[in-house]
């Protein structure tokens, strides 16, 4: 087997096991429930909401280490604040304790970054398509298998809702062990940067000098990806779409299982493994659908497309808070998914297109930085009781359901009338020809 798919294998492996998670589907249904004397306004409002700040907090901090460690350190501490997260879960039960937990989690949300960038420091550019492929398959399989796992052992009655936290914890130790047999990473994007200078050269002997640690030249890269990249008009219209789009799904996917534990019958949804593995299959689907398209080619239709997408992504959120059915909600929130990753894969593949090379990476970051800084926002507006509003479940929807709305008319108002001023302005140009 080639080097370069010996390493691909091995970090699909951890990021299969990263996210077999079977205790996910039915995270509120445990910690209301089974997991202590908590109740589900106490999970809402005072669980959730630190788990927001807790990965806000810590992506700045791995967005900046992540590159100067060159990437595996943080590949296994992630693995490390799995374990505690998980072990916390299952053997902790007070509200103090688990809002610890979320301090963990937070870091292990944030740590993805270093799984998809870990690759590109590994294998040639030729392979980055492929690789790019495989670490994205590896992470929507394990979400899949364990949403169909956990649906299989709860319908069956196999396992209860905290026993499937003990499948969660045994996947991050085995993660963990994969994490450690990673290769090391000789060479960073930034901070360990492969020199052009006849120095970096391969020694007579075939064997290549490992970069140095270098802050002027990490800082020169930076602030030249920065300018770059954010001075593209269509880079920054495009990454602000991102952004925005991501704040938004965020907020919906963090607090849905509160609206499906509202709308169930006995408030007892017991079909959620299912539901999240059915849409992440679809969500894949359309991400794979917009991935075959050429974007860049007709910026402004798919400006367009998406933002009527958007409207209708409200529209579901809207009619999702206003139902009494919970298989109405389920599929409400499977399209959502499927609509999402279509058009958010759109946005990431014209913002690739448009960048200058190896800067995807930061641009990635940075933009979703800005999508969770925004959530928090949105989160403590919405959400929190004390500096917020406060709102109740439905009411969340509602305003969910709106900003998407929102998001689509302005967007899809602003490309007709750029359109309209293009035609006003090409039609004059004709007329003085004339």
């Amino acid at each position: 087997m080639k080097y370069w798919l010996k390493i691909s294998l091995l970090l699909c492996t951890f990021g299969f096991l990263r996210e077999l998670r079977p205790s996910e589907p039915y995270v509120t249904e445990y910690l209301a429930g089974d997991y202590g004397n908590l109740t589900t306004e106490q999970v809402y409002q005072n669980v959730y909401p630190f788990g927001t700040y807790s990965v806000l907090a810590q992506l700045v901090i791995v967005f900046l280490i992540t590159d100067l460690v060159r990437y595996k350190p943080v590949i296994v501490l992630s693995a490390v604040a799995g374990i505690v997260l998980f072990a916390m879960q299952i053997w902790c039960d007070t509200l103090g304790m688990l809002q610890v937990a979320q301090l963990f989690y937070g870091f292990f949300t944030a740590a993805e970054v270093a799984y998809y960038t870990y690759i590109y420091a590994k294998v040639d550019k030729e392979r980055y398509q492929i690789v790019t492929g495989h670490t994205r398959a590896a992470i929507l399989s394990g979400k899949f298998l364990g949403g169909l796992v956990a649906q299989v052992l709860v319908s069956t009655d196999t396992m209860n809702y905290g026993e499937l936290y003990y499948i969660s914890l045994t996947t991050q130790i085995i993660s963990l062990g994969v994490s450690l047999i990673l290769p090391s990473v000789p060479r960073s994007l930034y901070f360990y940067a492969t020199d052009a200078s006849p120095s970096s050269s391969p020694t007579p002997a075939g064997e290549e000098i490992a970069p140095q640690f270098s802050m002027k030249n990490a800082t020169r890269l930076l602030c030249y990806h920065l300018v770059s990249s954010y001075s593209n008009p269509i880079v920054l219209q495009w990454s602000l779409w991102w952004s925005l789009a991501t704040c938004g799904q965020i907020q919906v996917i963090s607090y849905i299982q509160f609206l499906w534990k509202e709308v169930a019958p006995q408030h007892q949804s017991s079909y959620n493994g299912g539901v999240e593995a059915v849409a992440t299959l679809l969500g894949a689907v359309g991400a794979i659908a917009a991935g075959m398209l050429n974007s860049n080619k007709r910026r402004s239709c798919y400006m367009l497309c998406n933002s009527i997408c958007a409207a209708v992504l409200g529209a579901l959120l809207l009619y999702a808070s206003q139902t009494k059915v919970l298989w109405v909600a389920y599929v409400n929130y499977v399209l959502f998914c499927a609509i999402f990753f279509f058009i958010i894969t759109v946005a990431g593949a014209i913002v690739a297109e448009n960048l200058v090379e190896d800067s995807f990476g930061l641009v990635f970051g940075i933009n979703t930085l800005v999508g969770l800084l925004l959530q928090t926002i949105l989160t403590i507006v919405v959400v929190e009781p004390g500096t917020g509003f406060g709102l109740g479940l439905r009411d969340q929807y509602l305003v969910n359901g709106g900003y998407f709305v929102c998001l689509g008319t302005i967007y899809g108002l602003g490309i007709l009338i750029a359109k309209l001023c293009a035609r006003s302005s090409n039609s004059k140009q004709v007329h003085i020809t004339t």
